[in-house]
């Protein structure tokens, strides 16, 4: 969220515009608007080129969807929409128009929004909306080497989020969080997974990653699944505006209960599942084969996700995922056996702790577990204290920066290579099996790694002893003298402590 420039001018316009209506519902309307924008600039773009080329083909449907353009009909497309932008049916003609690109396109099915036609939408605001996304160019080649529409995408979920509260975060993991993990697993090549994708920031990370390594995106696929049926549409319209090819399933759908890649195996997979989830149905899959390590209780997902989640590697599949930091030390109902089995099996690659204020959802520190099905390191799990990492952006939330996520993941990397890695005090430490047994199996990271030593004042330890108490005497005689002056006041209208 620290990122300044045309995103957050954008966004401040936008949410001018919103008045009173709810950021949940404001946030389906400026993303519908977006998605449909990158549409029909990208569409406007081939066409162009296609009339100046090859004229008789501008209208051929398949010229289009050979490039992996979607086919946008003339109706639907954005100058015959903001030529009636300030006109009082306008509501209905996003709505045809985004369903006829729905029909046109097989791979937007029961994707798109198409409520704003309903009376409750202020068709003045939905207008002024669109005149403010008519002088953005998201869909030519220059703005898609930019990433122009993918940016403002991705700013524009995260102040969403932001808005929402707890409910927000539930589709959004912040970007800083999701490029930590990424930069650590490095999904070079291969199937990545995320069974609980929200809006499908770790795919949109990932590929990112590739291209930034002079790696090759089509070496990448993705599969995915999400429950919520709301944030299954906002990933599909994340994804299709980026140009990734990914596989969420037909429908949203529990992972738990409907696994929608049942023969998958994942060679990476990165997932920051619902913290703590206390309802996920347990009773109805005591006897799931999934559950190799021990049943994970009722009350709480976490080693349900996990067990999942290592279900689904490959033989040489590695995982991120986010979780809350209870996970690394509960021993009630049987969480400590699974992780003792875990940690046994040596699929710990290495834990992270992070610092607190990441999340929109909750202001509670958590920490990143790598499993790895084929560890460099056998035996040993690598321990990374992040806690003191990161910076304010504003008063309840806090972003890694780039230093900080670099710190952390080198030192992962150095240690996996064998290269440049050394155990510093009161931040990593490479454990062994046995060290973790010693510990009762809690891997917590601040049980392995210490406290750093303090740098050295040049004060003697007496002087500073004296100074110290000779202070806080004077502080204990300032309390005593304010808790009397307290029963003095309370005395004088009738009330005795």
């Amino acid at each position: 969220m620290a990122t300044i420039g045309f995103e957050e001018k954008l966004w401040s316009a936008a949410d001018k515009l919103r008045n009173n209506m709810d950021a949940s519902e404001y946030k389906h309307v400026v993303l519908g608007l977006i998605f449909l924008k990158y549409v029909s600039d990208t569409f406007q773009e081939k066409w162009n080129e296609l009339m100046e080329l090859a004229p008789d083909f501008a209208e051929d449907r398949d010229a289009y969807m050979a490039e992996g353009v979607f086919w946008v009909p003339e109706d639907a497309r954005w100058g015959y929409i903001a030529e009636r932008a300030k006109q009082p049916e306008i509501g209905q003609i996003i709505d045809n128009a985004l369903d006829k690109i729905e029909k046109e396109n097989s791979t937007l099915k029961g994707v798109l929004p198409k409520n704003y036609s309903r009376p409750e939408l202020d068709k003045r605001i939905l207008g002024e909306i669109i005149d403010l996304f008519t002088n953005m160019d998201v869909g030519g080649s220059e703005a898609r080497e930019k990433d122009v529409l993918g940016r403002v995408y991705e700013y524009f979920l995260g102040k969403f989020a932001e808005n929402e509260g707890k409910g927000g975060g539930e589709f959004y993991t912040p970007k800083s969080v999701v490029t930590l993990m990424v930069e650590m697993i490095q999904p070079f090549k291969g199937y990545v997974y995320d069974p609980c994708c929200g809006s499908g920031g770790m795919f949109v990370q990932s590929l990112k990653f590739v291209e930034e390594h002079a790696g090759n995106k089509l070496d990448v696929s993705v599969y995915g699944q999400e429950s919520n049926p709301t944030t299954w549409k906002l990933a599909k319209m994340n994804l299709a505006i980026r140009g990734i090819e990914s596989n969420l399933g037909s429908k949203n759908a529990d992972t738990f209960h409907e696994d929608l890649h049942p023969n998958l195996k994942a060679d990476y997979i990165l997932a920051n599942p619902p913290f703590n989830d206390s309802d996920w149905g347990q009773p109805s899959l005591v006897d799931d084969p999934r559950w190799k390590f021990g049943l994970p209780p009722a009350g709480n997902a976490n080693y349900a996700w996990l067990s999942h989640m290592i279900d689904k590697l490959g033989q040489n599949g590695k995982a991120a995922v986010v979780l809350a930091n209870g996970s690394l030390s509960t021993n009630t109902s049987n969480e400590g056996e699974i992780r003792k089995n875990i940690v046994n099996a040596d699929l710990v690659d290495a834990i992270v702790a992070l610092p607190d204020k990441l999340f929109y959802t909750t202001g509670i520190p958590v920490s990143i577990w790598i499993l790895n099905r084929n560890k460099k390191n056998k035996g040993q799990t690598l321990f990374i204290d992040g806690r003191k990492l990161g910076t304010m952006v504003n008063r309840r939330l806090r972003e890694l920066i780039a230093e900080d996520i670099r710190k952390i993941a080198d030192t992962y990397i150095n240690w996996q290579n064998n290269e440049n890695y050394e155990d510093v005090q009161g931040f990593c430490k490479s454990a062994t099996i046995e060290e973790i047994q010693e510990q009762d199996y809690i891997l917590t990271p601040g049980r392995y790694v210490g406290i750093e030593d303090e740098e050295d004042d040049g004060e003697p330890f007496e002087e500073k002893m004296e100074r110290l108490t000779t202070s806080l005497a004077e502080q204990f005689k300032k309390s005593r003298e304010l808790e009397e002056e307290i029963r003095k006041q309370l005395g004088g209208i009738g009330f005795e402590l």
